[in-house]
């Protein structure tokens, strides 16, 4: 291929991606913007609110407790190389209110709420249900995905906090069962190492998350194909999206909270 075809290519597909990223910050912008007017839709917010929130309690609480118990044992076994076995408390914390937490719980969010509003608005305009509720006159952007968008911005730092609470519960269960903490002793370094800059960082991460998984749901759902294939593809680029922009913006917010 010719150097200046090359070029071509690659210019189509910068522009490429940066139209799609134009396309998501104006669907963004416009899903937050309905949230603050009227008509609102409580019975849509109510629903979302227990999808999202309620119904990822289990997921949540399981991811947390294992990734808590297998970091105490990880620190554990990397501090016994330099006679730093103490630390266990102070990284285990640290570790899961700043990064593991908001990040597991984000991805979890990603996997299972993203994905589900992805394949049922999909659906909905596989079916010409979107068309419908235009022309019941009921915009489709305000009943929706404001509903859905609230109810992750949220419900997404509530289950961060409890990720947090059980992760840490986790790496307390396994040093003081397994590695022969003293529980109180445990319980104090914890609480002693943490700052409140940690526990503001972890639950704002979690409203971030909580939004990004929600508009890439709504977005992807939006835009779908039409018939099966569709709907699947939706899916699967919606949980991609949600997933890699999480992690993105999880950098972004820890250069922003730890930098200075």
């Amino acid at each position: 291929m010719n150097p200046l075809s090359l070029l071509g290519e690659l210019g189509r597909a910068i522009l490429t991606m940066f139209a799609a990223f134009g396309r998501v910050a104006l669907f963004a912008l416009d899903a937050v913007s309905h949230i603050f007017r009227p008509p609102f839709y409580p019975r849509e917010f109510g629903i979302a609110l227990l999808n999202i929130g309620w119904l990822s309690l289990p997921v949540v609480g399981l991811t947390a407790i294992f990734t808590g118990g297998a970091l105490a044992l990880q620190i554990y076994a990397g501090g016994a190389r330099f006679n730093a076995e103490a630390v266990v408390p102070q990284i285990v914390a640290i570790g899961m209110v700043r990064e593991l937490g908001p990040v597991l719980v984000g991805l979890m969010i990603a996997a299972r709420v993203t994905s589900s509003i992805a394949a049922e608005i999909a659906t909905m305009k596989v079916t010409e249900q979107i068309d419908a509720l235009v022309t019941l006159s009921t915009h489709p952007m305000k009943y929706l995905t404001a509903p859905r968008v609230l109810a992750a911005l949220i419900t997404v730092p509530l289950l961060v906090a409890v990720g947090d609470i059980i992760g840490i519960a986790g790496g307390y269960t396994v040093a003081t069962q397994n590695l022969g903490f003293n529980p109180a002793a445990y319980l104090k370094n914890t609480v002693d190492f943490l700052e409140l800059r940690d526990i503001v960082s972890s639950l704002v991460k979690g409203a971030a998350f909580g939004v990004i998984a929600a508009i890439m749901g709504c977005y992807y759902g939006m835009s779908s194909g039409r018939g099966a294939q569709g709907v699947g593809r939706a899916t699967k680029g919606s949980v991609e999206a949600a997933a890699v922009l999480i992690l993105a913006a999880n950098f972004v917010l820890t250069g922003v909270f730890f930098s200075l």
